[in-house]
Parts: C-alpha cells; structure tokens; sequence
C-alpha cells in the first residue's frame, strides 16, 4: 500500500488472492473477500465474491445499518426481496437497502457466482465469525452448521433476523 495519502492508489486482485472463508449451511460454496478497510485506503465499503453450489441458498436476514449490492455473473436462481421473487440470471444486479429482508436461492445445476459490495463495510467481519478458512483450490469440506452463538453475531452486527416461516 502507498504511504503518500496524496499518491494515487489502486489495486488489481487476482481470482486466488484475498481471504476466503468455506461457509456453512444453508450456503456451503465460499466467499472470498477482495477489499476492505484493512487492505485499501478507503472505509466507506468492503467487497469479494460468493459461490453458491446447486440447491444452496443465503438465508434470509437484512442489514440494520447497511446496503448490499450483488452483481450476478455465473449461474441462475431466484431472489426474494420482503415477499416479492425475481429470477436471476448472468447480468443481474440487485440493491439491497436497509431493512430489507432477502434471499438468494440457487436453483441451477452449477455453481452460482455474485460479485457483492456491502456499504458501510463490516460484511467481512460476518464471514470470518461465521465460516472456516479455506485455501484456493482446496476440496469443500463436509457440510458443516452455523456457530452456535450465531443469533448474537447477527444481533452484534445488526442484522434483521429472518421471519418465522411455516417450513422452519
């Protein structure tokens, strides 16, 4: 990183590099995290990708005190925002505001891929309390659940919990 705040700054990141994190169910597939406060100058976002194997979904939730914007650029499935559904496909791009309930469900027979950014940052942070470090290239482990504490890492980070649905 330069030291000269005045300099001009940038960075190219290469598929295999950043932190990557295998998540847990209902998501299984990875997340690998580009950019963040911690590696650039800027504070205001932080941003990576997620694989989304076949049959996989995120589960619903929200965001307090942040936006989330996906880019969709392998792969198709189906969005939920607070009960309307929408089909996506490669080219998509969907803005999540606060408070906004969602879910993204792979309905495909291959792996799904979004490109996402989270403004203010913190989405990271979700990822490393969450999943398992994974190393580029590395077999998906066995299917593993969410942290027992996890409802107190959703309110810590002011997520808005899923809703009570009937098949829960």
């Amino acid at each position: 990183m330069r030291k000269d705040p005045n300099a001009p700054w940038w960075a190219v990141i290469g598929p295999d590099e950043g932190q990557h994190r295998w998540q847990p169910l209902p998501s299984r597939g990875y997340v690998s995290l580009k950019l963040s406060p911690e590696n650039m100058p800027y504070d205001g976002f932080s941003s990576g990708i997620q694989v989304l194997p076949a049959g996989c979904n995120v589960r619903e939730h929200g965001h307090k005190q942040n936006h989330e914007l996906i880019f969709v650029y392998e792969g198709t499935g189906t969005c939920e925002i607070e009960d309307e559904h929408f089909d996506i496909v490669p080219g998509c791009t969907i803005l999540f505001g606060r408070y906004a309930r969602h879910l993204v469900t792979n309905t495909g027979d291959c792996d799904m891929r979004f490109f996402w950014v989270f403004f203010p940052p913190g989405l990271e942070n979700w990822f490393e309390a969450i999943g398992k470090v994974r190393q580029p290239g590395e077999e998906m482990p066995e299917a593993f659940d969410r942290p027992e504490d996890v409802e107190e890492v959703m309110e810590m980070m002011r997520f808005v919990p899923p809703r009570e649905r009937p098949d829960d």
